[in-house]
């Protein structure tokens, strides 16, 4: 009968597995050892420390000020403080709206600003240019969102001062402060809605209207602005795209006169249309008068 040796792997197994033992073992052996050798253990209650050596200065809960506190030392006693905090949401809570308020922030932007209604300007420029893909999205992108900027900034400046500043400060409420920045948001909304959005949707909503901006929820103010804006987009982009309607017609009559029926009158016409934007100063214009139709 042969008899078989253990393997060379088997071999490297049961070495590390015994190292293992022989590492928890002595482990075990030291730290008793330690525990019992030293001065601070207790062999009737096996605690350490003495019950006459405090580590903390002075108990949780007895400092008057803010120096005090910050020179407190509890120990193994855990401390958090909230600065500028009314106690009116827990922490967690807290934390949450704000995850949730960044991101839906994208989503304010575009609907609760002018970024809905230069957006849908800026394409139809570009498409009645016929250019393509020029200037590209991420240049119209930039363009609308430093526009957005310019046109709400008096209304940011004032959600700053009578909503942020005064919440920071301890001055008013969370509530409050919700209803503050929201005020100046309703007041610029109100003057780029029109009337018949608002009783559109207020006569879904079955509410009666006093045509008083306060007598308007929210969930109203906000759906009646972005059609609205979408309206007045469309109108805008209408309006831009006469004057090029008309060198595509008079190009593809041109074209149709001289027999080319299979030259594609647009790709003739988008330099006419080039050379008129840049000798109108096109970008001037559209751009003036895009902004001025906010004030």
């Amino acid at each position: 009968m042969v008899k078989r040796f253990p393997s060379v792997r088997q071999f490297v197994r049961i070495v590390c597995l015994l190292f293992t033992v022989g590492i928890l073992f002595f482990h075990s052996a030291v730290s008793v050892r330690a525990m019992e050798e030293s001065p601070l253990f207790d062999r009737e209650t096996n605690l350490t420390g003495t019950t006459d050596t405090q580590t903390n200065i002075r108990e949780p809960g007895s400092s008057e000020d803010s120096d005090e506190l910050r020179e407190l030392n509890v120990a193994n006693n855990l401390t958090i403080t909230y600065d500028n905090g009314n106690g009116n949401v827990a922490g967690p809570v807290r934390i949450l709206i704000t995850l949730t308020m960044l991101a839906m922030a994208p989503l304010l932007l575009i609907m609760l600003t002018s970024f809905t209604r230069i957006i849908i300007v800026l394409h139809f420029t570009r498409t009645a240019l016929n250019t393509q893909t020029v200037p590209p999205n991420q240049v119209l992108m930039g363009l609308a969102l430093f526009l957005t900027f310019f046109i709400m900034s008096p209304i940011i400046t004032r959600i700053n001062e009578e909503a942020v500043q005064p919440f920071d400060r301890g001055e008013i409420t969370q509530e409050e402060a919700l209803e503050a920045g929201m005020e100046p948001l309703r007041e610029f909304m109100y003057g780029q809605t029109q009337v018949k959005d608002v009783r559109m949707f207020m006569e879904i909503a079955d509410q009666e209207w006093d045509g008083s901006l306060s007598g308007i929820p929210s969930s109203v103010l906000i759906p009646s602005f972005v059609v609205s804006e979408l309206r007045t987009a469309f109108i805008i982009g209408f309006l831009i795209y006469i004057p090029f309607i008309i060198i595509d017609m008079v190009v593809a009559s041109a074209l149709m006169s001289m027999g080319m029926m299979m030259l594609p009158p647009t790709t003739i016409s988008m330099p006419f249309k080039i050379l008129l934007f840049i000798l109108a100063d096109g970008w001037n214009l559209v751009i003036g008068s895009l902004v001025k139709t906010f004030y």
